[in-house]
């Protein structure tokens, strides 16, 4: 975190940054910190004199040359389809016991309710880290969780995410030090609306677990010294897949990318 500086005359003073600027717990993004201009004594650089006037000018060009501000952001790759619209493709039912119908529909897979779990496995390759996926999901009829996206977590683990569980509006990570989505860290309550899709979006590093809810961080989970799996009953949607609970959901727009190495 960068430090907060007070204006006491011509230099800028640091001081030590605030305790209460730490984020809350309901919003797990960092915080952005806020610089101000005060007044600056004038600094002798080759060939440039700056001030606080010509100090905004470089930080709209994006600072000076060799600094990091000034190179290029990389640019995200581009978004791989897991899910074509037409037909199943390499996404094969999971063999829960008592699941209900898959099918595809005006660029939907739907998932039919079923006696308790239902889903789609994938069978093609994936990467194990590194990697964000996204998808649109909604819940047609039933009152538990509409989405149970399994996903690879480093070389061997799995771990997934769970929206709207144990009676509809339960969110959080399966399983973290053996804990469900219900009973560790990142769970929270939302409220999901019938028939609404709803965005999301899973990133993995070598680090840690983001998920993302219409662009809302909902999840920042780090990784180190935390035992990460599945509930039991969810090892069929290993490596990738996407679960219902006695639940008919609809998905679409099922993709993947590979991060960026900035955002590794």
């Amino acid at each position: 975190m960068l430090p907060a500086f007070q204006f006491t005359g011509p230099v800028a003073t640091a001081l030590p940054p605030s305790p209460g600027s730490r984020g809350r717990l309901r919003s797990p993004r960092p915080p952005r910190p806020l610089a101000r201009l005060g007044h600056l004594r004038r600094t002798a650089l080759p060939g440039l004199a700056v001030t606080a006037g010509c100090l905004v000018v470089l930080i709209a060009l994006g600072g000076l040359a060799g600094c990091p501000a000034a190179a290029a952001a990389e640019p995200a790759a581009d978004w791989q389809p897991l899910f074509n619209g037409a037909d199943l493709g390499q996404w094969k039912p999971t063999p829960f016991g008592g699941e209900g119908d898959v099918t595809v529909a005006e660029g939907r897979l739907r998932i039919a309710m079923g006696a308790d779990l239902s889903g789609v496995t994938w069978q093609g390759e994936f990467p194990r880290q590194d990697f964000e996926i996204a998808l649109e999901a909604r819940r047609v009829d039933g009152s538990d969780f509409f989405c149970g996206l399994t996903f690879p977590v480093g070389k061997d683990d799995h771990c997934s995410l769970i929206l709207g569980g144990w009676g509809g509006s339960v969110v959080g990570l399966s399983c973290i030090d053996g804990d469900d989505a219900a009973n560790n860290a990142t769970m929270r309550i939302i409220s999901f609306e019938d028939r609404r899709w709803y965005a999301v979006r899973v990133l993995v590093t070598s680090d840690r677990i983001a998920c993302f809810l219409d662009d809302e961080q909902i999840v920042d989970q780090p990784l180190a010294g935390r035992r990460i799996s599945v509930r039991d009953e969810v090892i069929p949607s290993e490596p990738l897949g996407i679960a219902t609970y006695a639940t008919t959901a609809e998905l679409r727009k099922i993709r993947w990318r590979p991060l960026p190495p900035k955002a590794r």
